[in-house]
């Protein structure tokens, strides 16, 4: 089987998606996950940046919290990504909406990053499958968890506080403080796939 996939949806792919992927991914690796076992990938709803690295003041975000940035590359997001992927996690509901444009049925597992966090905090786990190092039980139990937090979301919009402001041209600061935001969801979501 697969490894269970999350994609990671902002505007440019330099900023807030690869902070996320990447820091979901380095959170992942902490708890002795593997690329076998979680897929975590990026694209941007706008194209304009693709092929360039990640922004260099995301890209000091990541490395400060002990993820990498190496061969990461923007990319536009295109609906085969939509359909590749398991959870979808964006900045923005608009990103939401674009990827619900995209594909229809991708709503029940596309959520604003925050969002899906808020939930999470709230959630139940002990009603999923149970977390072992194995492809398939990390992609059971990340189906299941995605089943519960839609749920548990029950049609209600996203909240304004959800969404992860777009740190594109400020300050050092003002990045740290949304990549503290990427942060406190995707290490939640790693260690409630993996543990």
């Amino acid at each position: 089987m697969a490894p269970f996939s999350v994609l990671c949806v902002c505007m440019g792919n330099i900023c807030r998606s690869p902070m996320a992927e990447r820091l979901l991914l380095a959170d992942a690796l902490a708890l002795g996950g593997s690329a076998d076992l979680l897929h975590v990938h990026g694209a941007g709803t706008g194209g304009w940046h693709a092929g360039d690295p990640m922004d260099r003041q995301a890209a000091r975000q990541v490395l400060a919290r002990g993820g990498t940035t190496e061969g990461f590359k923007a990319r536009k997001l295109l609906a085969e990504h939509v359909d590749a992927a398991d959870l979808i996690l964006t900045a923005t509901a608009e990103q939401v909406d674009f990827v619900v444009g995209l594909r229809p049925g991708a709503g029940p597992r596309t959520f604003v990053l925050g969002e899906f966090g808020r939930l999470l905090r709230a959630a139940a786990l002990d009603s999923l499958p149970p977390a072992a190092a194995d492809p398939d039980a990390v992609y059971a139990r990340g189906v299941a968890l995605v089943e519960l937090i839609d749920a548990a979301r029950a049609g209600r919009p996203p909240l304004d506080a959800d969404e992860l402001e777009d740190p594109w041209g400020h300050p050092d600061a003002f990045f740290s403080r949304v990549a503290d935001d990427v942060h406190a969801t995707t290490r939640l979501l790693a260690a409630a796939l993996l543990t």
